[in-house]
């Protein structure tokens, strides 16, 4: 009878320890054979922690129903090999006291300790993508770009020192001089009437006419105190042997420009006329209305002023008086080019030949004069033509439509020596 109850208590057991191994999910169900023949070390001094050992051993403390119990197929284990135990213990448990010391397996701790891990990592997760709902994700920054940030703060910091550094400079520095100004322009306009100092332009009658000229403009004072001045009328010239002025003319291009006080016609370069050693070359001519220069008392409709000036700057002019005749083909070509508005150029599509405004007989009359135009530049050599060219009354009448009258008066002879050639 003790042998039946034996065998059917290691029956039991054997059962009991399978559906246990099961449910604890041991890596090998060789252990728990080891555990119940004795072969497993004891458990260890210290209890394991009991919300490690929990779980296991709720699941191991429930009751198996009898039915759930089946035999194994094969011959029950040798009585043997299993350690008696005593009746209290067989009815009073069904869990044999060796599984309450098998160590509990690290992986199921593992298991349960990355479970609790990963559920916290949910709820921290949670709780920033909570706290970041809405807001813009915050741009990274290059290295680059903290390198140029630090180089700008270094750039503030250098230039606010040196406004610091300036700032103080300039507090400890000397007010600069007053400026001394000069009293010689003082005394000048001192001596002028109010209006000259504005009053810049000049005409050919009323207060800006030419017994005013020298009064408008400190520059044109040898207008009114000159002794040289142009134009004069040409009497008792002494008859010497003047040496041939030599006109070296070829045609040129040339523009036409009304300037506000007579039509005058530039020339390109290389005309020159050659008088006493000296080279002066052709810069323009223009015209007048009626003829500035008198030949003993005499003048005429029109008269044409050629300007020259050789390398050195001093000036010489060449009068060509114009009497009515013919039309002058040279002439008509510098009308048929006459601009619209003054002092807009009209530009020549054709060339000039200078050559046929000269008369054909080169005999002169010389003296020194002055410009016969503000600022009436003294030191000027004027050569007269003794004998005129001519324009038809048409070509006249084109000039006076333009200007009625620009010649400015007879000046005094003043004693300077005339010569007239033979």
């Amino acid at each position: 009878m003790r042998i039946r109850i034996i065998a059917l208590a290691s029956v039991l057991l054997f059962s009991h320890a399978q559906a246990t191994d099961q449910l604890i999910k041991l890596p090998k169900p060789g252990d728990l054979d080891g555990a119940v023949k004795g072969k497993i070390a004891p458990a260890p001094a210290q209890p394991p922690a009991a919300d490690a050992v929990k779980p296991q051993a709720s699941e191991a403390s429930k009751p198996q129903p009898a039915a759930a119990i089946k035999p194994p197929a094969e011959s029950p284990a040798d009585p043997a090999a299993v350690k008696p135990a005593g009746p209290e213990s067989a009815v009073a448990s069904p869990v044999p006291a060796p599984v309450a010391a098998v160590k509990p397996d690290p992986a199921v701790k593992n298991g349960a300790d990355l479970k609790q891990k990963i559920a916290a990592s949910d709820v921290e997760a949670a709780k920033a993508k909570a706290e970041t709902a809405g807001k813009p994700p915050a741009r990274r920054t290059t290295a680059a770009e903290d390198d140029e940030e630090q180089n700008i703060q270094l750039l503030a910091q250098r230039i606010s020192a040196r406004l610091a550094a300036l700032r103080s400079k300039s507090q400890n520095a000397k007010p600069p001089a007053p400026p001394v100004k000069s009293r010689a322009p003082a005394v000048v306009r001192a001596s002028l009437p109010a209006a000259a100092t504005v009053q810049q332009h000049w005409h050919y009658d009323g207060d800006s006419g030419p017994g005013h000229w020298g009064k408008l403009n400190p520059a044109w004072a040898k207008c009114d105190s000159g002794q040289r001045q142009s134009p004069i009328d040409i009497r008792d010239g002494l008859r010497v042997d003047l040496e041939p002025i030599n006109f070296e003319y070829k045609p040129a291009r040339f523009n036409v420009l009304d300037n506000g006080h007579t039509v005058q016609v530039n020339v390109s370069t290389g005309n020159a006329m050659i008088l006493t050693g000296r080279s002066y070359e052709l810069v323009q001519f223009h015209f007048h209305l009626p003829s500035e220069e008198r030949i003993n008392g005499k003048g005429y409709p029109m008269v044409l002023h050629m300007l020259h000036k050789d390398l050195a700057g001093r000036l010489a002019m060449v009068a060509v008086l114009i009497e009515e005749g013919t039309t002058h083909q040279a002439v008509q070509q510098v009308w048929n080019n006459l601009p619209l508005e003054k002092n807009d150029p009209v530009v020549a599509t054709a060339s000039l030949d200078l050559a046929r405004l000269l008369p054909s007989r080169r005999e002169y009359f010389t003296y020194m004069g002055s410009l016969t135009t503000p600022p009436c530049s003294e030191g000027v050599l004027w050569v007269v033509m003794k004998e005129p060219i001519q324009l038809s009354s048409q070509q006249i009448a084109i000039f006076s439509r333009l200007y009625p009258m620009n010649a400015r008066p007879i000046q005094a002879q003043a004693g300077r020596l005339i010569k007239e050639s033979n």
